[in-house]
This record gives C-alpha cells, structure tokens and sequence, in this order.
C-alpha cells in the first residue's frame, strides 16, 4: 500500500472509530460503553482449538498481544511488545463488504531498552486484506507486521498447542524479528477461559500461551543485535471488558522460578477499591484463579513520564503463595504514546520469587 493510501486509510479509521468511542468515553478507551448487539461473555462457554486462536467477529473486540523479555549476547535486557486489535464498529449483520466493511483493525509494536523505549502504531480496515488473522494455521498480519506459524505443532501436541511462530514488526527507528517455539499448550485464564472484571460481572474470555522460548534479533536506533528469552502471549475477547467506572488497569505477566507464572491485574474503580485478581500457572499449564482479596498489590514509587507521575515500582503479595516481590521497570519512560497511550515495559521482580516479565498500565 503507497504511503498516500495508508495516510488516508489511517485518517478514515481514526475519525469513524476512535473520536466516537472518545467521545462516549467509558472507562479506559471506551471499554465499558454499552455493547447491545453484540455477543455476551458466558461462563458456560468452552475454549475450543485451534479456532479460538482466530478471530471472534461477534464480539465487539478482541486483541493477540505478545511480550518478551530478551537478554543480548552482552547481556543487556530489552523487551518487546507485538499487538494486534480487532474492533467491530457495528453488531454483527451491520455494515458492508471492502472498505465499507465494520471491522477495524490496529496493531501496536514497542521496543524498550535500558536506555530507549521505541514504539509505533498501523491501521487498517478489514476487508481490503491489508490485515487479518487465521486460526490454522495461525497468521495474524497488518501490512508487514507478522505473527504466523511457521510449522505445524509438533506430533501429540496438546490441540491448544501453536507450532514455531514468527514474530516481526518495525517502526520509524526500531525493528525485530523473532522465532517463538514451544510445544505445551495454553492456559485458561480466570475459570476455564471465563476472566470476570468487576463485581458487577464484566468479564472476557481469556487465555495464555506463556511458555515460548524466544531467539533472534532485535534493532533499536537501527542497530541489530542477538537475542534470546521467553515470551507471553495473550489471547482476549470481549464485548464490554470493563465496568462503566474502571478508568483503567494495572497488569502484571511474570515468569517465575521453576517455570510458574503469574498474572496479576488490578482493576481501577473511579470510586471504591481495586477489583484485584489473576491466575497462577503451574509449569504444565495448570491455571488456577487467584481470588479477589487473595491478591495485594500496592504502588510503592512513581516517576515523571510523558507529563504525569505514574507508579513504575509496585509490590505483589500472595500470602497463601508465600509469594512477596517488588517490581522496578528497565527503563521507567516506556510511554506508548500511541492514540490510547499508556505506559508498557518490562520490569524485574525481587524478593521471594525473582522474576522477570511486563507491566502494563493504562488510563493515566
């Protein structure tokens, strides 16, 4: 697509979607607007693969995000961020076909160093094929940007299991290209994939794929380096994910010693207490959902970033886990200054159970 194109497709998708959904704002991004018409959360759904890895029109948004947490043949850290967003600007049976057709799609990319955090953000409408995703084999794409299985999962593999997949996406100054391996299957999040949000019942279906193994290279400020480390995928669909008066979330995916890992997310109401939960997952996919109140996590120190003093460093604690870990960021000015900005890095946990993994914080 010619650059001319691509600004006017850009402009068109910004205009007919996001001014909208800004102007009824509802918690963070519009996300707990009122979704009539389109497909409801149920807990008696079951996850079923390989299709649930592809997309789920019905539903008024869905998002495959990935992070890694990388080391450089010196031993420096980085991390990576991959996402690409669906999102239905009409219920289902609404709109046309071609450049008319309802459905937008938005993919986010960020690099962060040490010393720089570099991110970019695409755009595209659906049904013009400059973007899209297929469940088998997995291949989720916008322009060039890449999430594709480049093999079929190996012989006996759980049916949830992704074979090899490619990871790539570049931006005005950075790139990556990444080989993601792993022959274990996913895990549910919440109850069985059925992830409530709010007292008040909001929920998504949700699931993981933190077990990749990651290698290949990454370029920030065009420089190319080696890279190895693990990677988190996330898979998540909902029609109104949030309450009403959740202005955002604090998210949390960590890799464990022994090969546990954890996912925490705190759920911020405008008025009253956090809604606080996530899963542990035990190294063979076994997910357990950690119960509201089972959870504390506290901010314990705030930096300057992008205009706003936001909280970087923050304390975990599972009693019943014997878990107590404090997070500090590789660089504290991960700012995504995309059009929903919010902060993304990754950080290191100390204490009980050092960790690595990402932090994700929006609506500030």
């Amino acid at each position: 697509m010619n650059a001319e194109r691509r600004h006017v497709l850009k402009a068109l998708a910004a205009c007919a979607a996001l001014a909208p959904l800004r102007a009824a704002a509802q918690g963070f991004a519009g996300l707990g607007a009122e979704a009539g018409g389109f497909a409801p959360v149920l807990p008696s759904t079951r996850l079923v693969f390989p299709a649930d890895h592809g997309p789920h029109p019905d539903f008024r948004i869905e998002w495959w995000y990935v992070t890694a947490v990388l080391t450089g043949t010196e031993g420096a850290e980085a991390g990576v961020q991959w996402t690409l967003f669906r999102i239905s600007l009409a219920p289902p049976g609404e709109g046309g076909s071609g450049w008319q057709a309802r459905q937008l799609w938005m993919a986010h990319a960020g690099l962060t160093t040490a010393e720089s955090h570099h991110h970019h953000q695409l755009y595209a409408r659906a049904g013009v094929g400059q973007a899209g995703v297929t469940a088998d084999p997995l291949h989720a794409f916008i322009d060039d940007w890449q999430l594709v299985e480049t093999a079929a999962p190996a012989s006996g593999a759980p049916a949830s299991a992704l074979g090899p997949l490619r990871m790539a996406a570049r931006g005005g100054d950075f790139a990556y290209d990444l080989a993601l391996t792993t022959e274990r299957g996913v895990a549910l999040q919440g109850i069985d994939g059925y992830s409530v949000k709010s007292e008040r019942g909001q929920a998504s279906h949700y699931y993981s794929q933190p077990f990749f193994e990651v290698s290949g290279w990454i370029a920030p400020g065009g420089q190319r380096r080696a890279v190895t480390g693990r990677a988190w995928m996330d898979r998540e669909w909902s029609s109104q994910p949030l309450d009403a008066d959740q202005s955002g979330w604090d998210w949390f995916s960590l890799h464990l010693p022994g090969d546990e890992k954890l996912m925490v997310y705190r759920l911020r109401h405008d008025t009253g207490p956090a809604y606080v939960t996530g899963n542990w997952i035990a190294p063979d996919g076994s997910s357990t959902r950690l119960d509201p109140g089972a959870v504390e996590v506290d901010a314990l120190g705030e930096a300057e970033v992008a205009g706003r003093r936001l909280p970087v460093r923050w304390r975990i604690a599972i009693p019943a886990r014997g878990l107590e870990i404090e997070t500090a960021p590789l660089n504290p000015q991960s700012w995504m200054a995309t059009d929903f900005a919010y902060w993304e890095g990754p950080v290191r946990a100390t204490g009980t159970h050092p960790a690595r993994g990402y932090l994700e914080m929006t609506g500030y």
